[in-house]
Order: structure tokens, then C-alpha cells, then sequence
């Protein structure tokens, strides 16, 4: 008996959606914010020429920016798209480093925390557009430097995609790890269970037929004792002692299987068996005079 396993990783569950964001997105977006104005603050552009120009503008992509980070992992991949739309219009008013470095970590979080289709396709998409770049670029211009530019585009893309794509996979793998070992021990439960019942089953077995042939045989030699005359007092005490040993005999088997019955058990709140007491010899003896057929028996207590 045995269950499937799975063949490849399942995919990591997506958080739940909320409107609280999390506190690492809290924290993101309330340091790239702080970043932006101080960069703001002391004139520190990607572009010092066109950022002089736009000044206090920058903040308005910045903040669209970190907005989107407060949704880095339950509005994805819509917070994705914004970002993209956010750091557009930064780069094209000079652009703050801040506000390229929140994106860094969206698109980290996009390829994490998203679903499955946008985290197999971002990789691919992050590599050709920095390729693209990187050539129209080089086609514009014609100079090698503009290969710095797309070393930067690769860097705000390819690198954090490329490191959530890891680490994604590497908590499947871990997940399908978990499962695999949760249903090896279901299934060594499963085994234990079966061969405890089967052990108890053959005991049953055992103690059935031992206990049905000793019961058979003092049916038989007890039959043969009444049949016998009165006067047949050798014969008589033979069949009785043949029924006394095979009953204390039938007896012991039982004890014998119960006890294993019990150990195999385990459990420590069995209740112990019952052993015999003086206080109960006086209701033995009134129960075996009430039980016997010849009323001539008489039972007598020697103290020896």
C-alpha cells in the first residue's frame, strides 16, 4: 500500500490577499521615501542636468513608487505595472537613485510573492528587454559606453529576478521535501498499524484453537464421566482429572495471550488483571455449590 509523491515542486501558495501590507513593505517604502529627500535635499540626481531641472518633482514618482511596495506581495502583478509606469517617469525627469532601488525590490517581490505565470515569465522578459536596451542603444549612439547602460538595466532587472527565480525554487523544493516526508511517515504509520493488527489477529487465531481444543476435550471426557455408573469410582475421578488439566491448562493459554494482547498494546492505563483474593474464597465456594449438578459434591477448605 502506498501513496503517489509528487514528481516536481508544488507551487509556493500565494499570500492572502489584504489590505494591510506587510511590514516589510512598510519599511521599504518609509526608507526609500526618507532616501529620496535626503538625495533630494543635498542636489544627488542620476541625471544632475535634467533632475536640477525637475527638482521636487522626483518625489511624485518616488512616492508612486513606494506605494507599491506597501503591495510587494499581496497586489502583484499590478503593483509590478505601476512600478514600471514609476520609474519611466523617473528616468525621464533624472531620476533618484531611491526610487530605482524600491523598484529593484518589486520586481524581487514580483517573481516571490506573485503567481506562478509572472514569476516563469519575468526572468525571460527582464533578460530581453535589457538586451534590447542595451542594442538600440548601441544603435543610437555607437559608442561602447552605452554598455553601461544596459549593465544597469540588467542590474535593476535581470539580478533581482533572477535571485527571487533561486530562492523560489529552493522553497519548493523544501516544500516538496516536507510532503514527501509527511507521507513516509503516514505510511510507516500505516504499516505499523497494519502489522500490530495482524499480530493481534493471529494471536486471536492461536488462542481460538488452543483454547477450542482444550474446551473440547472436557466436553468430551466429561460426557464419558456421565455416562459412567456410579459404581465406576476409578474411571469417574480419571475423566475428572483429565478435565481439571485441561481446563487449568486452557486456562493458562489464556492468561498467557491476553498478557501479550496487553503489552502489545502500550497502553500504561490498562487496568491490571484480576488476581484472587481470601476475602472472595467464602462467594467462590457458595458459587460453585449453587453451579454443580450433583448435589451430593461437598467442598471442604484445608489450610495446608
Amino acid at each position: 500500500m502506498s501513496l503517489p509523491l509528487p514528481r516536481r515542486p508544488p507551487p509556493l501558495p500565494l499570500p492572502p490577499r489584504s489590505l494591510r501590507p506587510h511590514r516589510d513593505g512598510v519599511l521599504i517604502a518609509l526608507a526609500g521615501m526618507a532616501g529620496g529627500l535626503v538625495l533630494l535635499r543635498f542636489g544627488l540626481y542620476n541625471n544632475p542636468e535634467r533632475g536640477g531641472g525637475y527638482g521636487a518633482w522626483l518625489l511624485i514618482p518616488l512616492a508612486v513608487m513606494c506605494l507599491t511596495a506597501l503591495g510587494r506581495r499581496s497586489m502583484q502583478p499590478w503593483a509590478l505595472l505601476v512600478a514600471v509606469a514609476a520609474l519611466a517617469a523617473d528616468l525621464a525627469m533624472g531620476s533618484l537613485l531611491a526610487t530605482v532601488i524600491v523598484f529593484t525590490d518589486v520586481v524581487y517581490a514580483a517573481v516571490l510573492y506573485g503567481p506562478s505565470r509572472t514569476a516563469r515569465a519575468l526572468l525571460p522578459a527582464s533578460v530581453a528587454v535589457t538586451v534590447a536596451v542595451t542594442l538600440g542603444l548601441l544603435a543610437v549612439f555607437r559608442s561602447p559606453a552605452t554598455l553601461l547602460l544596459g549593465a544597469f538595466c540588467a542590474a535593476i532587472t535581470v539580478v533581482p529576478a533572477w535571485t527571487a527565480v533561486i530562492i523560489r525554487d529552493h522553497r519548493n523544493a523544501a516544500a516538496a521535501e516536507r510532503l514527501r516526508a509527511e507521507q513516509t511517515a503516514l505510511l510507516a504509520e500505516m504499516d505499523r498499524v497494519q502489522a500490530v493488527n495482524a499480530e493481534r489477529a493471529r494471536m486471536a487465531r492461536e488462542l481460538h484453537d488452543l483454547v477450542a481444543n482444550h474446551l473440547s476435550a472436557i466436553a468430551i471426557h466429561s460426557t464419558a464421566a456421565l455416562s459412567l455408573e456410579p459404581r465406576d469410582e476409578t474411571a469417574t475421578r480419571e475423566s475428572l482429572g483429565v478435565i481439571r488439566e485441561n481446563s487449568v491448562q486452557g486456562l493458562a493459554e489464556m492468561r498467557r495471550l491476553i498478557g501479550l494482547l496487553r503489552d502489545a498494546s502500550g497502553e500504561a492505563s490498562a487496568e491490571p488483571a484480576a488476581s484472587p483474593r481470601l476475602a472472595a474464597l467464602d462467594a467462590l465456594l457458595d458459587r460453585a455449590r449453587s453451579g454443580a449438578g450433583n448435589p451430593g459434591l461437598t467442598f471442604a477448605l484445608r489450610d495446608e
